[in-house]
C-alpha cells in the first residue's frame, strides 16, 4: 500500500487503492430473506462489505455511522439499494445510550423488525509508549468500542425474537494484544469476554451471540490510525503477506447471521489471519 494519511474518522473513498468490499465472486442463497440487520460503522470497510453481502442475502439493512462519514454512508447506500434492498442511514454517536435506543426504534418502526445487529463501530489511534497514552484517548476508545456494543446490544435485544442474532468485531489484538493498540487491544479482548457472557445470557431467549476477530484489514481505520510512511507495511507479516480485503472478511457474518448455516453456534470467536495459526 502506498505512503497515506487522514484525519480521523477517514473516509473509504480517498484511501488509495480503495477497499474492496463488492466481492464479486460470492453467490447468494437468500440466506437472510425478510431480515432486518443493523450494523454500526456499517459506512466502509468490514461493516460496509457486510451490508453489501447482507443485502445480497435479501436483508434490509440500517448503517450506523458518524456525521462527518455521510459521503462513504451514501455511497453504502447505494450499493445495498442496487442489491434489491431498502437501506435505512442513521447518523450520530454509539457512545450515547439515548442514541443507540432512538437507533434501535428507528430501525424497528422503518424497517419493521430488528434480526441481525452486528456491532462494528471503532476508534483506534496507534502510540509508541503508555506515556503518550491520554486518559482521554483510554475513555474514548472504551466508549466507542465497548460501550457502545453494549448499549446497542441491550436496546436491540428488546426488540429480538427467537431465532435473532448478535455479532460483534473482535480483533486478533485482542487475543494475542498490541503493544502500540494498548487501548484498543483492551477493548477487543473485552469484547471477546462480552460475546461468550452474553452468549450465555440470551441463550434460553433464542438469540445467538458470535464475534469475527480479524487480523489486518484494508479499512480507513489503518490511514488513521497510525504514520503515513508505516502503511506501506500493513499487514506485511501475515503469512499470505498482505492485509485481508473487507470483502474476504464479510462472508464469516453472513455464517453467523444465518440460522441455516450456525444455528448450534453462539458464544464462538471466528479468526480470520491470513494464514496465521497462533490464536488459541
Amino acid at each position: 500500500m502506498p505512503k497515506q494519511s487522514q484525519p480521523a474518522p477517514g473516509l473509504e473513498r480517498e484511501m488509495t487503492p480503495r477497499p474492496q468490499f463488492e466481492a464479486p465472486l460470492y453467490r447468494a442463497a437468500g440466506k437472510l430473506e425478510g431480515k432486518v440487520a443493523l450494523i454500526t460503522g456499517g459506512d466502509s470497510g468490514i461493516g460496509r462489505a457486510v451490508a453489501v453481502l447482507f443485502a445480497r442475502e435479501g436483508a434490509d439493512v440500517a448503517i450506523v455511522y458518524t456525521p462527518m462519514e455521510e459521503p462513504d454512508a451514501a455511497e453504502t447506500r447505494d450499493h445495498i439499494e442496487r442489491e434489491g434492498r431498502r437501506a435505512l442511514l442513521i447518523a450520530g454517536d454509539v457512545t450515547q445510550p439515548e442514541f443507540c435506543r432512538s437507533s434501535v426504534e428507528q430501525v424497528v418502526q422503518e424497517l419493521g423488525a430488528i434480526d441481525v445487529l452486528v456491532n462494528n463501530a471503532a476508534f483506534q489511534s496507534n502510540i509508541d509508549s503508555i506515556d503518550e497514552l491520554s486518559e482521554e484517548q483510554w475513555d474514548r476508545t472504551f466508549r466507542t468500542n465497548i460501550y457502545g456494543y453494549f448499549y446497542m446490544a441491550k436496546a436491540a435485544v428488546a426488540h429480538m425474537k427467537r431465532g435473532a442474532s448478535i455479532i460483534n468485531t473482535g480483533s486478533i489484538t485482542g487475543l494475542e494484544g498490541s503493544k502500540d493498540l494498548l487501548d484498543y487491544s483492551a477493548t477487543k479482548g473485552a469484547i471477546h469476554a462480552f460475546t461468550k457472557s452474553l452468549a450465555q445470557n440470551l441463550v434460553e431467549k433464542g438469540i445467538r451471540v458470535n464475534c469475527v476477530a480479524p487480523g489486518p484489514v484494508w479499512t480507513p481505520l489503518n490511514v488513521t490510525a497510525q504514520d503515513a510512511s508505516d502503511v506501506p507495511e500493513f499487514g506485511a507479516d501475515t503469512p499470505m503477506g498482505r492485509p485481508g480485503q473487507p470483502e474476504e472478511i464479510a462472508p464469516a457474518y453472513v455464517f453467523f447471521a444465518s440460522n441455516g448455516d450456525s444455528s448450534f453456534i453462539s458464544g464462538e470467536v471466528l479468526t480470520l489471519l491470513g494464514g496465521e495459526t497462533r490464536a488459541g
